[in-house]
């Protein structure tokens, strides 16, 4: 996935929820199950980065935050 094709998390997730149920489909042949999952685990690890970034992100607004509250209690 290059950035000019990242998608948003959401469109990510959207994208990977409709990859699982065509992987559930029976009909589907082989080399597509295949392509689907290989895309598929592109799309999750692209969503478990952005969320771990989100979270770290967060954690450091948190410790500003704090710090500000405890400064100013000084």
């Amino acid at each position: 996935m290059t950035k000019k094709e990242r998608p948003t998390f959401e469109e990510a997730l959207e994208k990977l929820e409709m990859i699982v149920n065509q992987l559930g489909d029976q009909s589907i042949t082989l080399e597509t199950s295949v392509e689907l999952y290989e895309e598929g685990l592109s799309l999750s690890k692209f969503c478990a980065e952005t969320l771990e970034n989100a979270t770290l992100k967060i954690e450091q607004i948190d410790q500003r935050n704090n710090s500000d509250k405890e400064e100013a209690n000084l």
